[in-house]
């Protein structure tokens, strides 16, 4: 740059709204988000998480209702989580074809299939009465091998019932290849897989588990979900999953990360999605019920911050109501 001040005054760019808009780099949109969605076996209404205000988990019949809201205000996907009445060491209520998941799946695959992508979280920690995300070992250990092959059951079990986009998060060395192998075994060659690739062993799960009943019953998940310290594990995780046949990956969570979803952004050849995760959400909601900020202004800026650093989809419990702020 030759021009200094007083010819140069980037203050002019920033004059008025109008001006603002024209110039600006990063806009999130609306068909960028994924609204993550709660199913629950065995209720008669929506149950409201408390830890997450705006949250609820949902009936089959209300979850049809928030889907079409989603649809109309142009949100991009819908991701769903399953929680079924009854738990056993197996988690086998993931892939009954009558199971929660399944019967949601078909639901909103005939209601909004066609007006957004119809996604399913892939794993067990929901489903299973221990709360781990697999088997577990007869010392308590979760047995990466053979939780593959349950894995590879839910996929199939969710293409049948419609998903159009499966999405593993139980971060099992080797799962996307098990998913992938099952799925075009079955004849469902056009099922993209979404990999939670670097997924990290987070404080910001928290509220999460209130609205899934996903927490572990003993112990955590730092043995299988990656250590926040680091961030080129994150790279080998992608790469790895991309050369198994991933489709799209993500980082899990978001803010605390964006230099992981640059990272992972310049150098992956898929889209990279990022996940907004629970505890991001409640933070901003409490801080907003204390009157401590503008909760509008934050859920919009902490998007555009997640979409500045590389992140092509956002995953976020605001999606329909940002979609509409957006719009």
């Amino acid at each position: 740059m030759n021009a200094r001040f007083p010819a140069a005054r980037p203050r002019r760019l920033r004059r008025t709204p109008a001006l603002r808009r024209l110039v600006a780099q990063t806009r999130p949109r609306p068909e960028e988000l994924i609204f993550p969605v709660f199913v629950k076996e065995g209720i008669d209404e929506p149950n409201p998480v408390v830890s997450m205000p705006g949250v609820v988990q949902h009936t089959r019949d209300s979850v049809r209702k928030a889907a079409q809201e989603a649809a109309e205000a142009g949100v991009g996907g819908l991701m769903v989580f399953g929680i079924p009445q009854y738990k056993d060491e197996r988690g086998s209520a993931a892939d009954d074809p009558g199971g929660v998941v399944q019967r949601t799946l078909r639901d909103l695959d005939s209601d909004v299939g066609d007006a957004l992508v119809v996604m399913a979280d892939l794993c067990l920690d929901e489903y299973t009465a221990h709360g781990h995300c697999g088997l577990l070992t007869p010392t308590g250990e979760v047995d990466n091998d053979a939780t593959l092959e349950r894995y590879a059951s839910i996929a199939v079990a969710q293409a049948a019932a419609g998903v159009q986009v499966v999405a593993p998060s139980g971060m099992m060395d080797g799962q996307v290849a098990a998913i992938r192998a099952a799925l075009d075994g079955a004849g469902y060659t056009q099922v993209p897989i979404l990999a939670y690739a670097a997924k990290y062993s987070s404080a910001f799960y928290g509220p999460f588990r209130d609205a899934a009943e996903g927490a572990p019953r003993f112990g955590d998940r730092s043995g299988y979900q990656q250590d926040p310290a680091n961030a080129d594990e994150a790279l080998r995780e992608v790469a790895l999953d991309v050369a198994e046949g991933a489709d799209m990956v993500m980082v899990k969570p978001g803010l605390a990360y964006l230099d992981i979803i640059a990272k992972v952004a310049r150098e992956c050849p898929v889209p990279v999605s990022a996940y907004q995760v629970s505890g991001e959400y409640a933070m901003v909601e409490a801080a907003a019920e204390k009157g401590w900020l503008d909760r509008d202004r934050a859920v919009l800026e902490t998007l555009t911050g997640l979409r500045r650093a590389g992140a092509a989809q956002i995953l976020t419990y605001w999606a329909t109501e940002a979609a509409r702020m957006l719009r």
